[in-house]
Order: structure tokens, then sequence, then C-alpha cells
């Protein structure tokens, strides 16, 4: 078993590439937050999500043509969508993807918590790497297995620490409770019974996934940003190699805004959604701040990309766990039980044992055969020029949005 140093100079070579980390962990560790922070009492929403959404790809749209015409006239991003306007419908596959991605989460997030949705939504490593064996061919390895492995059991750690001592202190607790109820006040009473025993918290689902409607629901949210992730990269590749990236972004967005609305069409509210109403809705400030930090997000993610390598983006996973728990227990008093540390312990190691061993996709690589394809105990040198490699799939919703074209990698992880 080849043991993996990490050189931390490499990893962080200036001090650019630290903000540029301490960003990019902060805006997606801010996103949970703040959408969270939007939700009534009764962990619903007074505006229409589905309108947000629409409105940060329109904004999303706004950035990527803006680069483009940095060095571009405007005439020229009209001519090349028109011809690439067979590619602009093959964008509709990933774009429908990522509009059910953004809009389960808001739904999601008024489920689950911040940490155990982003908990849950780790299991995308897992169904990625299987659907690359089943689709790709690309046989995975006996350590790329048990990281996976160990990824999902850190994932059920949530749900199993509530079954076990949920009966026997089910008992005590309402003891508890009921000598309470005789000596204290009634909404120091209510506050001891936020914390009940069937894993929920102020309506929320803290015990992780758990055979239900909502459970179905994060785990679709997973598969769109798996399908999609591998769906981009063979646009990316195949039918979209020659066309500019941010143009290749211009035809997400669009794309996007018409899935939303399409939405709205089918929830009969694509106009009722743009009432004066709705727009003062929309126009609060912690509503307006997720649209400009999701749209931040997809900024930063470029730099990321560019300037990073794939085992950083290991380590940000990791800290976005403990921070967001860290936040939402000081912000709105989620309590965090001993399940909630061994599942981000365990996850983030699992996360980091797979970085290590990654699937990668070199089949367009050049001289690359199919012993290196399937080659599971790569060369240092294959390993450094993974590690090395400044691409990704977009693994995750809308996120590698303004890549600049010079640095495409030979060697994209997944």
């Amino acid at each position: 078993m080849t043991n993996a140093r990490i050189n931390w100079s490499e990893l962080f070579p200036s001090r650019k590439s630290i903000f540029i980390f301490l960003t990019y962990m902060s805006l997606f560790v801010s996103q949970g937050i703040l959408v969270t922070a939007s939700q009534r009492s009764d962990n619903s929403y007074s505006y229409n999500t589905v309108l947000v959404v629409l409105l940060t790809e329109a904004l999303k749209l706004v950035i990527s043509a803006g680069l483009y015409c940095r060095e571009n006239s405007f005439r020229s991003l009209i001519s090349r969508v028109i011809e690439g306007s067979n590619v602009l419908l093959l964008y509709f596959v990933p774009a429908f993807l990522y509009c059910l991605y953004n809009n389960l989460a808001f739904i999601n997030l008024s489920t689950f918590d911040p940490t155990t949705y982003y908990l849950l939504l780790q299991l995308r490593v897992v169904i990625t790497g299987v659907l690359f064996q089943i689709i790709f061919k690309k046989y995975l390895s006996r350590k790329q297995w048990f990281s996976l492995l160990l990824l999902t059991v850190g994932c059920m750690l949530k749900q199993w620490n509530f079954s076990v001592f949920s009966t026997a202190s089910q008992s005590a607790l309402q003891d508890t409770v009921d000598s309470s109820e005789r000596s204290a006040p009634s909404d120091s009473v209510g506050a001891l019974k936020e914390g009940d025993t069937d894993g929920t918290f102020r309506g929320k689902n803290i015990t992780g996934f758990d055979l239900s409607y909502s459970a179905l629901l994060i785990l679709v949210q997973t598969v769109c940003s798996c399908l999609a992730g591998v769906y981009n990269e063979y646009l990316l590749k195949k039918k979209g190699s020659d066309i500019n990236i941010y143009v290749q972004n211009v035809f997400m967005y669009l794309d996007s805004i018409v899935c939303n609305m399409l939405i709205l069409l089918l929830q009969g509210e694509l106009i009722g959604a743009f009432t004066s109403e709705n727009l003062r809705e929309i126009a609060r400030f912690e509503v307006l701040i997720i649209m400009v930090n999701n749209a931040a997000i997809g900024i930063i993610t470029s730099f990321f990309l560019k300037y990073m390598n794939s085992i950083l983006k290991t380590f940000a996973s990791a800290l976005e766990l403990m921070f967001t728990a860290i936040l939402c227990y000081l912000l709105f008093a989620i309590p965090i039980y001993l399940n909630t540390m061994l599942a981000i312990f365990v996850v983030s190691y699992a996360i980091y044992l797979y970085s290590l061993n990654p699937v990668v996709n070199l089949s367009n690589t050049p001289n690359a055969s199919k012993s290196t394809l399937n080659k599971s105990n790569r060369s240092s040198e294959d390993r450094k020029l993974l590690l090395q490699s400044s691409g990704g799939a977009r693994s995750r919703a809308n996120a590698s949005d303004t890549e600049n074209e010079d640095a495409t990698p030979l060697v994209q992880e997944v």
C-alpha cells in the first residue's frame, strides 16, 4: 500500500491560493446557512424558490456573458450562440438536471438541517464511482471500493446513533420533561421538548438517511448531480470541445432559465411568480444574498479548478462539514450529537482515501492505453499529474462556471 504524502507547499504555493481555498469553502458553507436562515419558523419559504433559482441563473448568465465580452464583442457572442445551436440543445440535459438539483436544494434544506444535508450529499461520490464502472467500464480497485463503502457507512452513522440510544433514553427524557412541566415555566418546557428523540429538531431531520419521501428527494438530488457531471464531461470533451468555455456556460444558463420557466408553468405560477408581491419578497436582503452567494460559488469554483488540485477539494469538503455543524449550533441551536461528529470524521476520512485513488477519465488523454485506463495502482508520476491537474467534472450544481480554455487539463477527476 503506497503512502501518499502531501506537499503543503505545492497545495498552497501562494497567498492567493489560500484566499481562493478559504473563499471557496466559505461560500459553500454559507449557502446552506443562508437558505436555512431565510426560512419561516415552520421551515417554509415566504418567497418563490423556483423564481429565486431562475433569477440566480439569469445572474450567472450575465456574469458569463460579461466575462466573454471582456475580450470579444457582444455581437460575436450572439453569432457563437447561433453557430452552436445544436450544442445549445444538447445542454438541455445537464441544465434540466441542475435545475432539479437547485430546486431540490431548497426543498431538502427545509427538511434536513444543513449538516445532515451536506453529509448525505457526499453520497454522490459513491454514485459517481458506480456510474463510471457501469457506463465507462472503469473497474474500481479494492482501495476505491473500501473508501466508497466507508463513506456510505459514515453517512449511515447519523441514523444509527439515534436508533440505538433513543429507546434507552426515551423514558429518562420523558421523566425529565414531566418534572420540568411541574417546576419550570411553560416556555422553558417547550424548549426542552424541541429536542425530541424522534430524530427531529424544530421540524428538521437531524438523524440522516431514513426510508421516507424526503430521503428519496435527496437521493434524486444526488443522482442529478452525478448524471449532470458525467454528461457535462461528455459535452466538454466531445460535442463542445471546440467551443469557448464562456459560450458553453451561456448555453447552460440559457437552458437552465428555460427549464425553470417550465417548472413555473407546470405549477401554474409562470405569471403569478412575477407579481409585485412576489418580487418584493425576492428583493429582501436575505434572499438577494442567497442569489449573489450562489453566483459567487460559480465564479470562485472556476478559480479553484484553475489554481488548485483535486486533493484540496477533499479537504474543503471535510472542513465544510465541520464548520457547518459548528455554525448551525451557534446560529440555530441545532445540537451536535456524538453520531454527528463520528459521521463527519468517517466521511471526511473516506473522502480523503478516495482522493488518493480517484476514478479518473483518461479516455481522451493522448497515448492512453486500456492498461493505463484500468490500472488501479498508478505510478508516482501519474499520481503527481493527477494531483496537479486543475480540472474536474461539474460535480456540484453549476460549479465550474468560468474555467479558462487554456487551463483545461488532460486528466480530469470525477
